[in-house]
């Protein structure tokens, strides 16, 4: 995809939103951190769920660790992976505690150290946190890319590699969360809406559903 097309869906999806957010719930950085290891391959909708009373009471490292990890399955428990999942955040609550004095670290290297965190988890904090233009790459974003043909990639490092590289950097900042609600309401995997979508003239998907 040329650079006028690709900055005039950036242009748009900005107008559309000018200032997007994610979706999880959170008040600091160490819950966006937590929220986002239970996220995934789960809905933000059954994470906030699950995190709405956890954070009440175990909203830092030290109450999470206090709080043991049987019991913090049972807050997470209708979330898929709960039980790989609560091991991960206990080991990062206490390397968190024990070495980072509670904060969150802000580069992606210390950040892909703690158990459960790779590198879309990073950038996803990275970006949220800290306000670097990093790009998380899930599976909406990685759909999009492909089937726009924005950042057209066989897995998730390609991907965000190119649109690291296609993405003018005014726009990068907010890329990925445009792409996310793109691919999460209106370029969705199995029906997507494209008589919904507003770049749909810049698209190169070649099954688009152009009527409802």
């Amino acid at each position: 995809m040329n650079k006028n097309n690709i900055t005039s869906i950036f242009k748009i999806l900005r107008k559309n939103n000018p200032n997007p957010v994610t979706e999880l719930h959170y008040k600091n950085t160490f819950q966006l951190l937590i929220a986002v290891i239970l996220s995934a391959q789960a809905t933000d909708k059954s994470v906030n769920a699950a995190t709405k009373d956890l954070f009440k009471i175990a909203g830092t490292p030290k109450k999470m660790l206090s709080m043991g990890e049987a019991k913090l399955k049972n807050y997470i428990k209708t979330i898929g992976l709960y039980n790989a999942k609560a091991k991960n955040v206990m080991k990062t609550c206490k390397i968190l505690f024990d070495y980072y004095k509670s904060e969150i670290p802000n580069n992606r290297e210390d950040l892909e150290k703690l158990p459960g965190v790779g590198r879309k988890t990073a950038n996803v904090v990275l970006n949220n946190a800290f306000g670097q233009p990093t790009i998380g790459v899930d599976t909406h974003v990685f759909r999009v890319s492909n089937r726009l043909g924005l950042a057209p990639g066989k897995n998730v490092l390609e991907v965000e590699k190119k649109l690291e590289k296609n993405i003018p950097e005014k726009y990068k900042l907010h890329a990925h969360h445009w792409l996310i609600i793109l691919g999460r309401y209106t370029c969705i995997a199995r029906k997507p809406k494209c008589f919904n979508c507003k770049v749909l003239e810049f698209c190169n998907y070649k099954d688009k559903r152009i009527n409802e």
